[in-house]
């Protein structure tokens, strides 16, 4: 065989396996969505019911708070009539008052923000999950959270939709 023969079959060669290497790759666009995980965390029912507890929880508190500092003022009238000795004694009732004041302060202050926390977390994991569950249930490749994208596609927006899956789980579990 001549040269030309044999670099024309290399030639045919190479171009057939790069042909069958290029039909054999998976040329499938990858299935892609984006949540609004801010937005489906505002409007999920479990997060508005929560506020509303926390709400109810910290008016008590502060009617509570609101018992201390009427004793602290109560105390303090009091203490204006008395003679200097009186006032002494009345002055001890004044800063163990006060310092009641602040510890219920702290206490409440510290109450309130471990219940958001534990409601928060399990908030994100109800979104969390869903989010996965959808995407499993829908044929997603990956869902990403919309804060992280520079530029996106509005026809990739799957937040409404998870949120309806998430509060309609929401509503048929109560939890």
């Amino acid at each position: 065989m001549s040269k030309q023969v044999i670099k024309l079959l290399f030639v045919v060669m190479f171009v057939t396996i790069g042909l069958l290497g290029i039909s054999s790759f998976d040329a499938r666009a990858e299935k892609i969505g984006y949540v609004d995980v801010a937005k489906v965390f505002d409007k999920y029912e479990k997060t508005k019911k929560f506020d509303k507890e926390l709400a109810e929880v910290g008016k008590q508190k502060q009617s509570g708070r609101d018992t201390i500092v009427l004793e602290v003022r109560r105390l303090k009238d009091e203490m204006a009539l008395l003679s200097d000795q009186g006032k002494e004694q009345k002055q001890k009732l004044v800063d163990q008052k006060m310092r009641e004041l602040q510890d219920y302060d702290r206490d409440a202050q510290r109450d309130l923000l471990e219940r958001r926390e534990g409601v928060m977390r399990e908030i994100f994991k109800d979104i969390d999950e869903v989010i996965r569950d959808y995407g499993k249930q829908k044929g997603f490749d990956f869902i990403f959270n919309e804060r992280l994208m520079l530029f996106r596609s509005e026809k990739y927006d799957v937040t409404d939709v998870v949120l309806g899956e998430l509060n309609a789980r929401y509503k048929k579990t109560g939890k």
